[in-house]
Parts: structure tokens; C-alpha cells; sequence
């Protein structure tokens, strides 16, 4: 079977055992929040990840993956769908990426053309979900309850969207570019999964139309056989089996952009808990987080011998500069050592050397950049659950 055919053959499987159900190897996970308790699946092209639903599907990654390297394995890639209409066969011989619009040549690409005709580009970014680490609200909030495994960190290789848009020709009056993947609403009244980006931030030459994934072409799960890639911008844009992408010569008003994947407009997008903000803005880049992976909480540590804590940080392109670990709950801080830089974009690795006296120690990690964001010590609030992003706390146990 050629390597095409096979494309196929896995393709429409991977949807037929998605329309089925998961298969579960019997583990369960309980996620430290109320109602945590979640399956422990495997899905076309995946290993055993931490399932919220089938259907659509929503996989977390299990957090253990985040302590084995900084890009986060294909197979281990967190998955997240609005509409359960998932393509059931995709062709890479007949499938085309349709550019149009309020442009001057509308052009149908085929993937042989992506790769042969425009430049190749490259970012290591991470892709993480808005509502990362919602069933950590306190008050809680409506939405999946996830833990902090929707997230993920890649090398992704494609085209820059700059190029695809030089090349059809953005007429005079463009304002915003849309963009539509091959999912599809299951029933009638449901919005298409459609976002837009304003002209200027699509044409900056960082989003890309991605084709390749951690030096492979992309899982099912996670788009194949194209999707769009916003460095530093929450997964909501990130869309998924892209096909079509159209220029406006308005601001885009579809659902998922003018009542869905709001936040406060205010400084600090949050409002008092419980209640509701007087004016939104749609939610765009990431805010500034770190955590530990080397140590659960609970872990225990040899007392009065060197113990290494390690982690990751990341933020939304304003590179991280420092880290900073507390051993006694934010009373004094210390900085890390920051690990390879993989770019603005990317996961950072961190490391931090500390001896303790028998006893319990409420370590904290926030990271800064090098504009001056700094994570906050204590939780904001918004409706929706989004940007959580407080200074993470691990209790050690030194016996």
C-alpha cells in the first residue's frame, strides 16, 4: 500500500473507531478537582491519553509526557474539537486549500504545490487550549473541566500565510482573513467552526498553513492534512483540517468569533467571581505560565540531600527571562536556570537545585518575560474558565 492509500485507509478508520468509541484500557485518572475522575483511552494515531469526550473528541494529555523533553511527541498531542462532524476520508490526491475572497486570483492548492511552490517555514510553538486548566476554578465555571494536559509543544513546518496571500492577491479594503477546516456541524442551527484574524497579524509572516508536525505530517486528530498555526495564540485558532480560507473586507461576525471565546475588556480580563463583564474582546494571546514536571504534588524527597526540581514555562512571544521557585509558599524566591531556548514561542525548560530539613514545603514557580509579565499569586476569574495562569503550587514531602 503506498504511503498515500494508507493515508486514506487510516484516515476514514480513525473516523469509523471515533464514531464507535474510544477503546480504554480499563485505567482511570482522578485530576485533583471536584468530579476529576476521567477514562484513560487510546484513539487512532494516539496513545493513552486522558479522554473528556468522544464525540466530539477531546483527548488531555496525561502530564507526565511534559517532563520527557520539550516537544511534545505526535502520538501524546492533546486534541480538542467543537463540531462532531469530523471529515470521514480525506485524499491527499484530490484534497485542495481554496484561498478567496476579496483577493484578485482566487487560487486551489493541492499539497504537492504547498510544498514545491512557496517557501518552507519553521516554529517550535505551543498550542494550548483556552480553557487549559478550567477545573482549577474556583468559583467553577461551565465548560470542560480539564486539568492542565491541554497543552502541547511542537516543531511545526508549512508555509507562511503572508506567501499564500501574496500570491492570490489581497485587493484594497481587506480587513480580516477567515479560515474553515473539513469538520462540520452535525445538525442544522449549529454555527461552522469558523475564526478570522485581522489582516495585518496574517500577514506577519509567523502564522503559518502547517503540513508537518515534529518532523512527521500531521496526526488525524491534530488537523491532517493541513492546519493553521497562531505562535503564541490560543488553540481556538488553530483550526484544524483547513481548506478553505477566504479575505473580508469586514470584520468577521460568525459565532465563534462574536459570541463564543470572549474575555473581559479590561486590564486584566477578569471580572469578581460570579459576575459577568460589561464589555468582551475576543480572547487572543497566551499570558505568561510556568510549572513543575519533575515532582507530583505530594512527591517525597530525600531530606537533607540535593533534590532538582524541573518544569517548563512559555508565554505568547514575549520571551520568559526568568523563573523563580519558592520553597515556603511565595514568603522568598530564587531564580532557576533556564534550559535550551527553542524560540519565543516555545516551551523553556527550567531547573532548580534545593536541600530540605524533614518536612512539607509548599514550592510555587512563576515565570516573568522579559517585558516585566509575571505570573500572579493568586487566581483571577472570568465566566469562561480561559487564561488561567496563577503561580502553581506543589507540596513536597522531605522524609
Amino acid at each position: 500500500m503506498s504511503g498515500i492509500d494508507r493515508r486514506l485507509f487510516v484516515a476514514g478508520a480513525g473516523v469509523a473507531l471515533i464514531g464507535a468509541a474510544a477503546k480504554t484500557s480499563g485505567g482511570r485518572i482522578i485530576l485533583p478537582f471536584g468530579n476529576g475522575e476521567r477514562p484513560l483511552v487510546t484513539m487512532p494515531g494516539k496513545r493513552e491519553m486522558i479522554l473528556l469526550t468522544s464525540r466530539p473528541p477531546q483527548l488531555e494529555t496525561p502530564f507526565s509526557v511534559f517532563n520527557d523533553g520539550l516537544l511534545t511527541p505526535n502520538d501524546a498531542f492533546f486534541v480538542r474539537y467543537h463540531l462532531s462532524g469530523l471529515p470521514t476520508e480525506i485524499d491527499p490526491r484530490s484534497f485542495r486549500l481554496s484561498i478567496g475572497g476579496h483577493v484578485d486570483t482566487p487560487l486551489e492548492l493541492s499539497l504537492d504545490a504547498l510544498r514545491r511552490d512557496f517557501p518552507v517555514s519553521e516554529v517550535v510553538a505551543v498550542n494550548q487550549c483556552s480553557g487549559n486548566s478550567r477545573g482549577f476554578v474556583t468559583p467553577r465555571v461551565a465548560g470542560g473541566q480539564l486539568g492542565n494536559g491541554a497543552m502541547g509543544n511542537a516543531r511545526w513546518q508549512g508555509v507562511a500565510l503572508k506567501h499564500l496571500l501574496a500570491k492570490a492577491g489581497v485587493r484594497a479594503g481587506a480587513a480580516q482573513v477567515t479560515f474553515n477546516g473539513l469538520d462540520n456541524p452535525p445538525a442544522d442551527g449549529i454555527a461552522d467552526f469558523v475564526k478570522a484574524l485581522d489582516l495585518d497579524h496574517a500577514s506577519d509572516g509567523e502564522v503559518m498553513v502547517a503540513y508537518a508536525m515534529n518532523g512527521q505530517e500531521l496526526p488525524f486528530l491534530n488537523g491532517y492534512p493541513l492546519r493553521l498555526v497562531v505562535p503564541g495564540h490560543f488553540g481556538t485558532y488553530w483550526v484544524k483540517h483547513l481548506n478553505e480560507i477566504n479575505v473580508v473586507d469586514k470584520d468577521f461576525d460568525g459565532y465563534w468569533m462574536k459570541t463564543a471565546y470572549r474575555i473581559p475588556d479590561n486590564d486584566c480580563n477578569c471580572v469578581e467571581p460570579g459576575t459577568k463583564p460589561d464589555k468582551t474582546l475576543p480572547i487572543a494571546r497566551f499570558n505568561v505560565r510556568s510549572f513543575v514536571t519533575s515532582h507530583t504534588d505530594g512527591a517525597q524527597v530525600a531530606a537533607g540531600k540535593a533534590t532538582e526540581l524541573r518544569g517548563i514555562a512559555f508565554s505568547g512571544g514575549d520571551p520568559v527571562n526568568r523563573v523563580l521557585v519558592s520553597p515556603d509558599d511565595g514568603r522568598s524566591w530564587q531564580d532557576a536556570k533556564l534550559g535550551e531556548d527553542l524560540g519565543r514561542y516555545s516551551f523553556r525548560e527550567w531547573k532548580f537545585g534545593l536541600t530540605l530539613a524533614a518536612g512539607r514545603y509548599p514550592v510555587r514557580v512563576r515565570a516573568e518575560t522579559v517585558s516585566g509579565e509575571i505570573q500572579p499569586l493568586e487566581a483571577s476569574w472570568q465566566p469562561a474558565g480561559y487564561m488561567r495562569n496563577v503561580s502553581e503550587t506543589t507540596m513536597l514531602e522531605a522524609v
